[in-house]
């Protein structure tokens, strides 16, 4: 049996032993019952049993409590509303159900109705310790027959009947999917599409080979994304926690060794298409890593998976941050076969961009080659600085304000377009003789893009740009503002660190000055678990924030409180946080996130906590959603 056989079938056997994963914590079922044969008043039961370990909400919880919704009637119609009779308990200021939720709802048959259908579904949110779990949908249908006078038998509602098979959440499978397809679009990932069509055009010897290559490509990045997460899970499943995964994939994706590596390989890459010299691994390697002439190569198809999954994790990291946050409540198997979906979506778009140099081979080269060679150059050098700027920002080097890094991007855009029109040579280039239509549509996008930028400089937010761009609290001017180095924000004993808020908002960086203004004020709190370095939270800021009635909200009706969970900047004495372990955090990005952690139940941003004025958790945290409208209805639930 070959290599590649063997892989497949232990891929196949981790699928089928996760069949025997459960799908929901709360199952449900329901009964009927004859109240009065007079008026033919009927009253249907629904129990929802909670595992132990779980609670949900009683249905005076507005935001977080069950709720059913009757999607046909046949033969009756509804008496009143639901009325809920579980036995809820105080925990802190709310109430919660640990046993089963149970609610009735009273309907009216039809006169001469021989049989009375109810169809519908049951919707709850399951929540163990602070973290909640998505909702889930259980559809059940009913049938009464008048006939019938004594109350019937619960019928299980199964996840069968709701069309969620009962080994996965469906659902979350299906959004790991989609977010494995939407991450080849973020600007961490995005910059490795050329490196890739560059690599694989000159790493093949043959079709074949080509193919073999970029399916083994593809292969490789599912591998590195689902065995290194599975042995995670393990471990945190064994050891109860995932602090230390939480640090170390923190410390890939924000510290300035890995950036500074990545930054520096970029711009070497970059070098390379602009024809300064070739890019090959050392033969010597070659040669001892692979004895057989049938698969050289492949150790450099490995360090490619490598680089684009290490590459990607800044803004692959919410999703894996959400699947770890899973892991350590219980669900094993779940999290493991949701990565795997994320990985083989993730993985495609690039075997197919691998596949496509191989097809290149076979056409005539020419000197277009090199001038898509040499405009790939330029979008890598204007992408790798995106690392150096992650560095800039969590460790305050003050190098990459966003106004240098738009002149930057302004000045390398324009050269590309300038080239494009043939303006531009470099030695190895031929000369331009004619602008071909291709060319003259492609500098005129060029210089759109760069006229789009220039405002920038001046303060404009430039939206499509916000998860490549550092944060508009590091721009100096701005138009009609003062300086963001000015604005007045906080005192410097509240923030004796130098942090900014974006937009110029007022806030606090400690939980405990925003509870203490806000005991004050009265207003609610408004947490931020944010980061530097974090693409995701430069897009909801940019694209959510920035919505005049949303600025409203957090500027008036708000203390704000924000969490940089990557910044490296050392703690006063004082200030240091102490876990029970005898963990000490003592720089302000580890002692944010381990609060995140274990105050909130989050390790990924951005993410949103709402408090009351005492500090009490009000609602389930919101993760990264463009949604504006969802975002003020989340807000509007603390007002």
């Amino acid at each position: 049996m070959t290599g590649f056989k063997k892989i497949c079938l232990v891929l196949c056997a981790l699928f089928a032993c996760s069949i025997f994963a459960v799908a929901g914590n709360i199952h449900w079922s329901v009964s009927s019952e004859l109240i009065s044969a007079d008026t033919g008043k009927w009253r249907l039961t629904f129990t929802g049993k909670i595992d132990e370990g779980y609670h949900s909400y009683p249905l005076s919880d507005e935001f977080s409590g069950p709720s059913i919704e009757f999607s046909e009637l046949s033969g009756c119609t509804l008496d009143g509303g639901l009325v809920d009779l579980s036995k809820a308990v105080k925990k802190g200021e709310y109430l919660v159900v640990n046993d089963a939720l149970v609610l009735t709802q009273d309907l009216l048959l039809d006169p001469g109705c021989e049989k009375a259908v109810v169809k519908g579904t049951c919707i709850t949110i399951c929540c163990a310790g602070n973290s909640c779990f998505p909702p889930e949908y259980i559809d059940f249908e009913k049938e009464i027959l008048p006939g019938q006078t004594a109350a019937s038998s619960p019928e299980a509602v199964s996840p069968e009947q709701s069309g969620q098979p009962a080994p996965f959440d469906w659902s979350l499978i299906l959004q790991a999917i989609l977010w494995g397809f939407a991450m080849i679009l973020t600007p961490c990932v995005f910059p490795m599409i050329p490196m890739t069509v560059s690599f694989f055009l000159k790493s093949s010897s043959s079709a074949a080979a080509g193919r073999f290559n970029a399916f083994m490509y593809g292969l490789f990045i599912v591998l590195l994304y689902t065995l290194p997460i599975t042995v995670i899970i393990l471990i945190t499943w064994i050891a109860g926690g995932d602090a230390v995964t939480a640090d170390i994939f923190n410390w890939l994706a924000t510290h300035w060794l890995p950036n500074i590596v990545f930054f520096i390989v970029f711009m070497v890459f970059a070098a390379s298409f602009f024809g300064a010299f070739e890019i090959t691994l050392p033969s010597s390697w070659v040669n001892r890593a692979d004895g057989k002439s049938g698969k050289k190569g492949l150790v450099g198809v490995f360090f490619m998976a490598l680089t684009l999954v290490l590459v990607s994790f800044s803004c692959t990291g919410p999703i894996v941050g959400t699947v770890l946050i899973q892991s350590t409540q219980g669900q094993f198997w779940m999290p493991i076969v949701t990565m795997f979906a994320f990985s083989v979506a993730f993985a495609l778009p690039f075997t197919v961009f691998a596949l496509f140099p191989s097809l290149l081979n076979k056409l005539k080269s020419g000197s277009w080659l090199s001038s898509v060679k040499v405009v790939l150059g330029f979008i890598e050098v204007a992408l790798g600085f995106k690392f150096l700027s992650v560095a800039d920002q969590t460790y305050h080097w003050g190098l990459l304000d966003r106004e240098v890094y738009l002149a930057i991007w302004i000045v390398v855009f324009s050269m590309l377009g300038f080239y494009l029109l043939g303006k531009l040579r470099f030695p190895h280039d031929e000369k331009v003789e004619h602008v071909s239509l291709l060319r003259l549509i492609s500098s005129i996008a060029v210089f759109s893009f760069v006229v789009y930028m220039i405002p920038g400089m001046f303060g404009a937010p430039l939206k499509a740009l916000s998860g490549y761009l550092p944060p508009i609290s590091t721009q100096d001017f701005v138009i009609g503002k003062a300086s963001a180095s000015t604005q007045a924000q906080v005192s410097e004993t509240a923030n004796p660190y130098g942090l900014k808020l974006p937009y110029g908002l007022n806030g606090y960086f400690r939980i405990e000055d925003a509870v203490e203004a806000a005991r004050k004020s009265g207003k609610p709190i408004f947490v931020d678990v944010t980061g530097h370095g974090c693409v995701n939270c430069r897009e909801m800021e940019a694209k959510v924030w920035s919505n005049p009635e949303v600025m409203s909200l957090l500027s008036d009706k708000f203390e704000m409180v924000v969490l940089y969970v990557d910044d490296k900047t050392k703690l006063r004495e004082e200030d240091w946080v102490q876990a029970p372990n005898g963990d000490v955090y003592k720089d302000v990005g580890r002692a944010n996130a381990y609060i995140a952690r274990e105050r909130f139940g989050v390790n990924s941003q951005p993410n949103y906590i709402l408090l009351d004025s005492e500090g009490n958790q009000i609602a389930a945290p919101r993760g990264y959603d463009l949604d504006i409208e969802g975002f003020k209805k989340f807000l509007k639930q603390a007002l």
